[in-house]
């Protein structure tokens, strides 16, 4: 096990500086893993023992097991933290979110088998000082495992959306697709994950890929309480007239027709081109883009890292956007410069579809 948690890249001095934060601790953790032979896993920003552990048999703990532990020192690891979190009930999982230099995040997340072992780490270990002078705080986590992911176009269908985040994420429970209650025209869906674990991940993925659908940037978020009820009760108005990209079947329930934006002179997805011939009637400049592939799902799915300079706009673009891998249509690179491209004409405030 990596205290470092993941694979270095040779050669990086992001690597040696990583290797030199916290050396000692690093070492102390690397040791404590070989006398017990306790398996930890690092994915997406966190490291994770059990969730089951080794011999438990039967489902998970029920809902009201988890704590939140909070006011962690950011140098403390599991071979300090399991030991104190096991002395008052037996765990299912613990969670210790991490950052690239592998110190901690300053906090974690600890289920147990039951209800009554949560409650007595609360009792017990709320306020306990895990290092002289550092109380920590452990209060029982709310376990969210919805989120909101709002901003969708009305062309969006529930079925290819939950194909599309089961692609993109793990543990896709269900969702259902409600008129926006912040912006007019659009849609917002309520994914469910199986558990928070589950959810909280795939929060990290979308909002770190920056997801894009329909050339639409989505705003992703836990469900809030609030969202929920104005979700449920807005009677917002969709428009009458759809997007050709769209069937009637398609549409949500509809109210007062409104006008929809006219389609650009640009169809067959050359954005790219488009974006060009703007910058030049502007007299901005012709864009420069430089991309990197920097992540695969399993699914087909890529996420480019990007960064678009305009030789006379006041500063670049940078970001990352999710594509789908589809040799025979047209090079990799090329389609992530034509959904970057899109997203520049709007911010440019160029009509789009």
């Amino acid at each position: 096990m990596d205290p470092d948690g993941g694979a270095a890249e040779a050669g990086g001095d992001s690597q040696v500086w990583s290797a030199v934060v916290n050396a000692a601790n690093k070492a102390a953790l690397s040791a404590w893993v070989r006398e017990t032979g306790i398996r930890l896993v690092q994915v997406n920003g966190q490291r994770r023992y059990g969730g089951p552990p080794p011999g438990w048999a039967g489902g998970s703990p029920p809902w009201g097991s988890e704590v939140f532990i909070g006011h962690l020192p950011q140098d403390i690891y599991e071979d300090k933290l399991i030991p104190v979190f096991r002395s008052v009930g037996k765990l299912y999982e613990f969670r210790l979110m991490m950052t690239f230099s592998g110190l901690n995040r300053g906090f974690a997340y600890a289920k147990y088998a039951n209800r009554r072992s949560a409650q007595e780490a609360i009792a017990h270990l709320n306020g306990f000082e895990i290092q002289p002078g550092h109380p920590i705080v452990v209060c029982r986590s709310t376990e969210k495992c919805e989120l909101s992911l709002d901003g969708l176009a009305l062309s969006v269908k529930k079925r290819p959306l939950l194909q599309l985040l089961g692609e993109l994420t793990a543990g896709v429970a269900g969702l259902s697709l409600h008129p926006s209650p912040f912006r007019k025209g659009r849609q917002t869906a309520e994914v469910k994950y199986v558990s928070h674990c589950a959810a909280a991940m795939a929060k990290k993925v979308l909002v770190e890929g920056s997801l894009c659908l329909c050339g639409d940037q989505i705003e992703v978020d836990w469900v809030k309480p609030n969202t929920r009820q104005e979700c449920h009760t807005s009677v917002q108005a969709f428009p009458e007239t759809l997007p050709s990209s769209c069937s009637a079947e398609d549409a949500p329930s509809r109210g007062p027709p409104e006008s929809v934006d006219p389609l650009v002179p640009w169809a067959g997805g050359r954005a790219l081109d488009y974006l060009n011939l703007q910058c030049e009637e502007r007299q901005l400049g012709t864009p420069v883009f430089l991309t990197k592939c920097v992540q695969r799902s399993p699914g087909g799915w890529l996420q480019y890292w990007y960064q678009v300079v305009i030789r006379n706009y006041p500063s670049p673009f940078s970001g990352l956007v999710w594509i789908k891998q589809d040799p025979s249509v047209v090079e990799d690179h090329e389609k992530a410069k034509n959904a970057v491209a899109l997203q520049l004409l709007k911010v440019l405030g160029c009509p789009v579809a």
